[in-house]
């Protein structure tokens, strides 16, 4: 069993988990699916009510015989033929309802799935920062898949099983009297509280076998990594005692874990026959003083006997419902995890028209003890192209994290056309922002698929026309499938530069009315840095371009540079303008030449 990794899993699992999940099966304005599940539910009865006549056609079968009469030997037959009728009716009516209800379970699934998968993506950035993205899509995983193993052993195990040990007891009293009633449920109740009690020991012992496991593959691996330095000192026949002890360390707990087994097997074993016996000897006695027919001794078995089987799963049941109901509770924490970005209610959809985009004495931090943004003021004019400078740990990038609303400011306010952007839809407001961030992540499909992100729906011709824009369709055309050419897990198959392309590409196919260029040229060699920054430069000539620099020989041309240093707006002015002042920028360029300079020259030897 996993043990959970994270806040959500860690909260106990209850049925209240379950109750939740119910509405999945009893969808609105959908009458087809609730109509099989109805259907469903006839069929369980229909199932258990073919289940319940067979031991009383046996029971008829046996007292015919018992008699001798030779002109009941057709009734006999009869009553044969009418038992495996039951039998079959039993294993026919069960599948029938398992595939007339397979749908209702995979569409609750689905819509559940659905549903976190998109509250996921609503949570804020550093809900993701902070979270490993394994164990993220491991929770959904397993709790999507335990939905429809506990529905099933609910709804057509557990549920079956008491319809059929109150039919059982219903008949009992009326046949047999309140004594076999009684001793029934004391059977049953003394079985499951077994089952349970040992099903919970053989849980810590399967954890603690899985661990042990887990330190012997290591430790295995590990040492064959490190083969080269288990060679340099000698130390082969060390390492396999050290494996020869790790895999005894688990052999000793697959024989605890197995005997566990064992014990549970004999003891749910035991009960069960103790009861078989005395239900048997009971009926007989009965038998003996005339009371009962020889039928009768053979009804109680196979009744007791059909009771028995689903009860002989009753462990393995408990523990994949109990695993199933911590599976599904952290799902549902992820669920529960409410947004740190949230629109207000009613909130309008952004208007741009100029596209002057203002940060207004902003604060923030990542962490509430260490401020990033001391006071930020910033104002880009309509149509204007604003670059920002300034060290590394400066606040350039988070800026821009702010305007796409991944984070809420700690205090002050950012506008767009004199509209906070706290106060608008951010599916609007990421509508009009388009951005190329420095580490460019790709999915992992076509190169056509990852430029055609920019825009929902658009033709091959536009994509083309984005990939001439950034300089990278006469590359793709190298490619065997063009286009259609795989750029493989996170676009490890392209360059960095290439990578870059695709990027630039994809925004401008969104052609924003607002583009944030974050190091968009960084991992460029100077003849393609070249291009593109003349394509840039066209496309920020009709909008508002932020411009976050490193290099700052791409943003000479800026209508304004922003420097930012600790957090603050050190200075601000276009590119002579600082110069001249020489301040922080000044310094910067200074260095930036200089190390120019020496790499030409190094080059040039």
């Amino acid at each position: 069993m996993s043990s959970p990794t994270t806040k959500e899993a860690a909260r106990p699992a209850g049925w209240s988990t379950l109750r939740r999940f119910l509405p999945y099966l009893w969808p609105k304005h959908e009458p087809a699916l609730r109509s099989r599940v109805l259907i469903a539910l006839l069929l369980v009865f229909v199932a258990k009510s073919a289940t319940l006549s067979m031991p009383f056609a046996y029971k008829a079968v046996i007292d015919r015989m018992s008699a001798g009469m030779d002109e009941a030997v057709g009734l006999a037959i009869a009553l044969v033929l009418a038992y495996a009728g039951a039998r079959f009716g039993g294993v026919f009516f069960d599948n029938v309802r398992n595939a007339i209800f397979e749908r209702v379970g995979q569409n609750g699934a689905r819509h559940l799935a659905e549903n976190v998968f998109r509250h996921v993506h609503g949570l804020s950035l550093r809900y993701h920062l902070e979270r490993r993205t394994g164990a993220l899509t491991k929770i959904v995983e397993r709790g999507t898949k335990s939905i429809d193993m506990m529905l099933y052993f609910l709804l057509f195990n557990i549920a079956p099983t008491v319809i059929e040990l109150v039919a059982i007891c219903v008949i009992f009293g009326i046949k047999f009297g309140p004594g076999l009633v009684v001793a029934t449920l004391v059977m049953v109740i003394g079985y499951i509280w077994f089952t349970r009690t040992v099903t919970e020991w053989r849980s810590r012992l399967q954890r603690e076998m899985n661990e042990v496991d887990n330190q012997t593959i290591a430790r295995a691996v590990d040492s064959l990594l490190n083969y080269e330095t288990v060679k340099y000192f000698n130390a082969e026949d060390r390492e396999a005692r050290r494996y020869g002890t790790a895999l005894k360390a688990f052999a000793n707990a697959a024989v605890k874990n197995e005997t566990s087994l064992a014990w549970l097997n004999v003891g749910q074993s035991l009960i069960t026959n103790l009861m078989m016996a005395g239900a048997m000897a009971y009926t007989v006695w009965g038998w003996s003083r005339g009371a009962f027919t020889t039928g009768d001794v053979v009804l109680v078995n196979t009744l007791l006997a059909q009771l028995f089987r689903p009860l002989d799963m009753l462990g393995w049941v408990y523990r994949t419902i109990r695993q199933g109901l911590i599976d599904m509770e952290a799902m549902f924490g992820i669920i529960d995890t409410p947004a740190e970005v949230q629109d207000p209610p009613g909130a309008p959809d952004l208007r741009v028209h100029a596209g002057r985009v203002r940060f207004e004495d902003v604060h923030f931090g990542y962490d509430p003890e260490r401020p990033i943004l001391k006071g930020v003021d910033i104002d880009v004019k309509p149509g204007t192209m604003l670059a920002i400078v300034g060290p590394s740990g400066a606040g350039k990038s988070t800026l821009s994290r702010l305007l796409f609303r991944f984070y809420e400011p700690t205090s002050g306010r950012i506008t767009i056309d004199d509209q906070d952007i706290s106060q608008v839809g951010q599916a609007s407001l990421r509508a009009a922002l388009g951005i190329v961030p420095q580490d460019t992540v790709l999915f992992n499909d076509t190169i056509g698929y990852n430029i055609g992100y920019g825009w929902e729906g658009s033709s091959q011709d536009e994509i083309v026309a984005a990939a001439k824009g950034a300089s990278i369709h006469d590359f793709i055309l190298e490619l065997p499938l063009r286009y259609d050419a795989q750029v493989g897990e996170r676009g490890l198959k392209l360059s960095g530069g290439e990578k870059q392309r695709v990027a630039i590409a994809r925004t401008l196919l969104k052609d924003p009315p607002i583009l944030i260029l974050d190091e968009a040229t960084s991992a460029l060699d100077s003849r393609t840095e070249a291009a593109i920054q003349e394509t840039l430069r066209s496309v920020a000539a009709r909008r508002t371009s932020i411009v976050i620099a490193h290099r700052l020989s791409t943003i000479v041309e800026a209508d304004q540079i922003v420097v930012l240093d600790g957090g603050r707006v050190a200075e601000r002015g276009t590119h002579p303008e600082l110069l001249r002042r020489g301040g922080l920028y000044a310094e910067m360029w200074a260095r930036q030449q200089s190390e120019r300079e020496e790499q030409e020259a190094q080059a040039a030897e």
